[in-house]
């Protein structure tokens, strides 16, 4: 694992006090102690068929080329091996590009590609349903 290039602003983070190479090279027994409780239950479980296919598919196109890799796992946990990887998200509509960066180590893929956008009404009368469109004068 340990042919993944680092980034070189990537030297000096640490992930609860492993630098990036060690964590590329410690045994996925190892690096599940570190992960939150709630990954770390989910990994014990073991990888869904899905999930290991996914696995493979990041394996290969770290030989390949860097290219995007589509999916649909909101639910991937990020492990080491995605680092300086750009994976798009589906979030129900589109696919999100996430690039991954240390910081996301232990969390989803899911997290990073919201599902919902924030509301912003617009004025009574534009852009609006025709039951708002005559408004009383104030």
């Amino acid at each position: 694992m340990s042919d993944i290039e680092i980034d070189s602003e990537w030297k000096g983070i640490r992930y609860r006090g492993y630098s990036i190479d060690k964590l590329l090279d410690i045994p996925m027994d190892d690096l599940v102690k570190l992960f939150p409780a709630r990954e770390r239950r989910s990994i014990l479980r073991g990888f869904t068929p899905e999930q290991i296919k996914f696995l493979q598919k990041i394996r290969r196109s770290r030989k390949i080329s860097k290219k995007v890799i589509r999916t649909h796992l909101r639910n991937m946990i990020i492990l080491p091996e995605m680092l300086g990887l750009t994976i798009a998200v589906y979030n129900g509509k589109e696919f999100i590009p996430v690039k991954i960066t240390p910081e996301m180590l232990g969390k989803r893929l899911g997290e990073f590609s919201p599902t919902t956008k924030s509301v912003k009404h617009g004025e009574p009368g534009l852009k609006a349903t025709r039951s708002s469109m005559f408004t009383a004068l104030k």
